[in-house]
């Protein structure tokens, strides 16, 4: 009995070695990996074009990571509310989020560079050029002109990662009435994000600070005139039942949101897994752009069926909207360094002095 218990305890330890050693010999890619399992939130509402589509994100990171990076999305405000989100995820209540840098320009000054200044994303050449063409154009100048270093230096200080960005496409400013002069816009309750409204303020109209899902029911009713949004404002939102009018003339060819992860849940990731993470967003980026070419296509019709109706800025009113625009880019800029570094490489990028 002792004799064939010795050799069973002599059998176990020889598996235990056995088993370790092919382990220990496996490269670092085969090795079992920790799952991670994320909730990330987005500042946009369920039927909204870029939330809807953070499922082919987290698909795409849960198949390159081979399962271990399983990411749930949810929409404004399921879990925390928007204006939460950024303290939400710093805190580490949150993984990432999903949103636009002017929510939070009051803690950082660069998020209103990033998200779009009035004027800032228009592509030299860029009304020759399709939607995919002049998102290109932006993304390159975005990762080679160390735009993104600048944006990942600064929230990190938050103790935040920048993972990635992607377009809203261009913006959408929708009014109950023509506005075709200066003139026409002048006191005119204009529903804005972050600088824009400062903008609108120097244009002579009111920016009003009121969220997005508000804004239907206000243009209805008459508490607003205008309001500004993605192609999402027409295709899911159908604010153009209520405002049908579309300012057209000094619309940017884009504005950008992005993805921010908590730093600490980034850096738990191994590396293998940062990639699958990161290719993800690129995926995310890509498919939200040919998204925004199918949605643009159908404003395309409802232009052409009338019921939405371009509103063009006549050229004099397009010179004052300029002229105010860099007006603002001033006052940003002298409110922090990197706000003013940041625009420093737009200008160049443009060949404006």
């Amino acid at each position: 009995m002792r004799q064939r218990k010795t050799w069973l305890t002599v059998a176990a330890v020889l598996t235990l070695l056995v088993a370790g050693i092919f382990v220990a010999g496996l490269p670092p890619a085969e090795a079992a990996e920790k799952t991670f399992r994320w909730k990330i939130q987005s500042a946009y509402p369920r039927g909204d074009v870029s939330m809807e589509l953070l499922k082919t994100f987290a698909k795409e990171v849960k198949e390159r990571s081979k399962g271990t990076v399983i990411i749930q999305t949810f929409a404004d405000p399921e879990l925390v509310p928007g204006e939460q989100l950024f303290e939400a995820t710093k805190k580490g209540t949150l993984d990432g989020l999903h949103a636009l840098g002017a929510m939070w320009g009051g803690i950082l000054p660069i998020g209103e560079v990033e998200f779009g200044l009035p004027y800032a994303w228009k592509v030299p050449g860029g009304e020759n050029m399709t939607v995919v063409q002049t998102a290109a154009a932006i993304r390159k100048f975005y990762y080679e002109s160390g735009f993104v270093k600048l944006l990942r230096e600064q929230y990190a200080t938050q103790g935040l990662y920048w993972l990635d960005m992607h377009t809203y496409g261009p913006i959408f400013t929708l009014a109950t009435k023509p506005i075709k002069t200066c003139d026409d816009l002048k006191g005119k309750k204009m529903r804005m994000e972050g600088s824009w409204n400062d903008y609108y303020n120097l244009l002579g109209a009111r920016g009003v600070n009121l969220p997005g899902m508000e804004a239907y029911m206000g243009l209805k009713l008459g508490t607003l005139d205008g309001s500004q949004w993605d192609v999402s404002a027409i295709t899911a939102l159908k604010w153009h039942e209520v405002a049908p009018y579309w300012l057209r003339g000094t619309d940017p060819d884009h504005c950008f949101g992005h993805i921010l992860l908590n730093q600490k849940s980034w850096e738990a990731l191994s590396d293998s897994q940062k990639k699958a993470v990161a290719e993800g967003a690129e995926v995310y980026w890509n498919e939200l752009i040919k998204v925004h070419e199918e949605e643009l296509a159908k404003v395309d019709k409802l232009v052409k069926e009338g019921k939405v109706i371009k509103s063009q800025i006549d050229p004099a009113c397009q010179k004052f909207h300029e002229q105010k625009a860099l007006e603002l880019w001033a006052q940003i800029a002298e409110r922090d360094p990197a706000a003013a570094k940041a625009i420093d490489l737009i200008k160049a990028w443009r060949g404006m002095k």
